[in-house]
């Protein structure tokens, strides 16, 4: 019988005093797989150890370690393991206020990018990140990332092809309008004048995720935020939708690989 593979889930995230990044996150994982969800955020992704393989916009990509990888929010993805041994990858959340969505058709098309002076810059953040009194520095290694992404990614833009379907973009604007209260599919049809049925394909069509995972990826996202601030799991579960904290637990053990309260256990508080 062949050994079973051992699962390791170390994860350690803050966020800090610094204009523009929600959540910087530190993992290693072996033997975890991410299943297809959404962020919120622009995901500014480095692996330092092995690499990662994901889909997004049903196309398969890598990490290999000279590689920044830059996913978009909103547009699903997963990731696994690329070897037995797992990844050990650090990653910045950034707010809109760096990259505008203008840019996110540009980064569905090529979303990691071999660029070794942007992957030096990136590294350096995250030292700054971590130093208590070091903001500025922060700012200011966060300023020239963002020039050097946005230098990389417009001149994509005029070969993007068109934009996503309205009625799949139209659900998708009413869930990010109901995260924490919910969304009948049957109100959602009513609101949007289509059947239910087609409501669905279309939703997944467009972004290859359905609209329950990508309502699910959203809570989860504002928990993730909720913990950060030192919310206890119970609170964090009524704040963001969830049913109970039991809810909470198995959805969020999914997407982010550990329980909300090893997560929130696991922050440092930096700035």
């Amino acid at each position: 019988m062949a050994a079973r593979q051992s699962v390791t889930q170390q994860v350690t995230a803050w966020r800090p005093a610094v204009p523009g990044v929600t959540e910087v996150f530190h993992a290693r994982f072996t033997g975890y797989a991410y299943p297809m969800h959404v962020h919120d955020a622009w995901t500014l992704l480095i692996v330092d150890d092995g690499a990662v393989r994901y889909d997004l916009d049903r196309h398969e990509h890598g990490t290999p370690a000279d590689t920044v990888t830059l996913l978009p929010p909103h547009v699903p993805h997963n990731g696994s393991p690329a070897t037995a041994d797992g990844f050990r990858k650090r990653v910045v959340y950034l707010d809109g206020t760096l990259l505008g969505d203008d840019l996110i058709g540009a980064a569905v098309d090529g979303p990691d990018l071999r660029d070794p002076l942007l992957r030096q810059r990136v590294g350096r953040l995250h030292t700054a990140l971590a130093r208590r009194g070091d903001e500025l520095e922060a700012e200011s290694r966060l300023a020239l990332i963002g020039e050097r992404l946005r230098g990389l990614l417009r001149p994509r833009l005029a070969l993007r092809r068109a934009g996503d379907p309205s009625l799949a973009r139209a659900l998708r604007e009413l869930l990010d309008e109901r995260v924490a209260d919910g969304l009948a599919l049957e109100e959602a049809a009513r609101l949007l004048h289509a059947h239910p049925a087609h409501l669905v394909r279309a939703f997944s069509g467009a972004y290859g995720i359905a609209p329950h995972q990508y309502l699910m990826s959203r809570r989860v996202g504002r928990a993730r935020r909720l913990l950060l601030d030192g919310v206890p799991p119970g609170e964090t579960a009524a704040a963001t939708g969830f049913y109970d904290q039991a809810h909470l637990t198995r959805h969020f053990r999914k997407l982010v690989g550990v329980t909300p309260g090893r997560y929130r256990d696991s922050a440092r508080y930096v700035g």
